[in-house]
């Protein structure tokens, strides 16, 4: 009898550890990334320059194709890049980038169809309406149609606002009037229906120019052209803005019937000159040791600062997941940061996820540990 119980206990210790087995092989764990903790909320997106859409650094490549599931193209689709002079478009890095994105299975982001800034010399040197619509629907048309059903979605038009909310006097309004607006959206969803089209600026917590943006879209949308989102960028400071004007915003823009994405997300946690506002890189002023106080790495308590902003930032966002459709952060690494030029140049920034070393940093564990505690908390 004894015998028949033990080959029993021995017999459910057996079916125990095969179940156990089959269990874990039938659930695989996903890898802790960015992309895989919050691949239920919105995109997880980066901007990327041409030395990392040639991925010469396997490191760096490694990051990109694990971390995020949305990529931007830093700059290689600016009109200056892309095409250079009337007869003459440079597609080499803009469709390297595209396949990329196909490689990696991402979201692809095109930046930009229509900005003041960056922009082709022929085109800046138009002076008659006609022959500038014609300029600005042909360009739209040609990059647009290159990539028609490979880029998700785009930024039709770049900063075309003022601070106060007025629409800014760029070469398109001064010989187009503000037609070039609704127009830019008409031809590019003419060319490609099923992309999305966005309007992207920057200080967009700001009241006024809140406003601002909300009457251009409204506008565009009253017309019977189609907007789908604005994208609001982050170019934020360790106190600024608001929390709570971030999220007004986010939800403000939401009412219109848009998706709002977060875009150019990057954290300066150096000295602001002269409390400057804003994003316009025709602003620049002298490097100093005051204003450059990190040179040598990031100091603690500053780490600390800057992961519990990135913390307070991602609460809003996942408060509101279901008004984003994508976080977008202004490039990889710190080394990489448009911040150690801007508005200082020279400065040693520290704005984003990952360190000069291409090490994770508090900020970027901070932000997967909140996404695992709602997750937690859900279930």
């Amino acid at each position: 009898m004894k015998i028949k119980k033990q080959f029993l206990f021995i017999t459910a210790i057996l079916i125990l550890v095969i179940a156990c087995k089959e269990a874990s092989v039938e659930t695989p764990t996903e890898p802790v990334t960015l992309r895989n903790v919050y691949k239920d909320a919105f995109y997880i997106g980066t901007a990327l320059n041409t030395f990392q859409i040639d991925e010469t650094d396997s490191i760096m490549a490694g990051i990109v194709g694990r971390e995020f599931s949305s990529i931007t193209a830093e700059n290689e689709m600016k009109s200056m890049q892309i095409h250079p002079a009337k007869d003459t478009f440079n597609y080499e890095y803009a469709d390297k980038f595209v396949a990329l994105g196909e490689k990696y299975n991402m979201f692809i982001h095109g930046h930009t169809l229509v900005w003041h800034s960056q922009l082709s010399p022929w085109i800046r040197n138009i002076k008659d309406s006609t022959e500038m619509a014609e300029a600005l629907e042909s360009h739209i048309k040609a990059i647009v149609g290159r990539y028609k059903g490979k880029i998700d979605s785009w930024d039709v038009v770049n900063e075309a606002l003022n601070e106060d909310g007025t629409l800014r006097k760029s070469v398109f309004l001064e010989v187009m009037g503000e037609d070039y607006l609704a127009l830019a959206f008409k031809w590019t969803s003419e060319v490609d229906p099923n992309t999305e089209l966005y309007y992207n600026d920057y200080n967009m917590a700001n009241p006024e120019k809140r406003e601002g943006a909300i009457r251009l879209v409204k506008n565009i949308m009253d017309k019977g052209i189609k907007v789908d989102g604005i994208g609001m960028q982050g170019h934020w400071h360790l106190n600024t803005p608001s929390l709570e004007e971030i999220e007004k915003s986010i939800v403000d823009y939401a009412a219109l019937g848009v998706k709002v994405a977060i875009t150019e997300l990057d954290i300066s946690v150096l000295p602001n000159p002269r409390d400057l506002v804003g994003a316009d890189i025709g602003q620049n002023f002298d490097n100093s040791e005051l204003l450059n106080p990190y040179t040598k790495g990031l100091p603690d308590s500053i780490q600390v600062k800057l992961a519990n902003r990135y913390t307070d930032i991602f609460k809003i966002f996942l408060k509101h997941k279901d008004k984003i459709s994508r976080v977008t952060f202004w490039g990889v690494n710190d080394g990489q940061s448009w911040l150690n030029g801007f508005p200082v140049r020279g400065r040693t920034n520290h704005p984003l996820l990952f360190d000069r070393e291409l090490k994770p940093k508090s900020a970027y564990d901070s932000i997967i540990a909140l996404k695992q505690r709602e997750d937690k908390q859900s279930n």
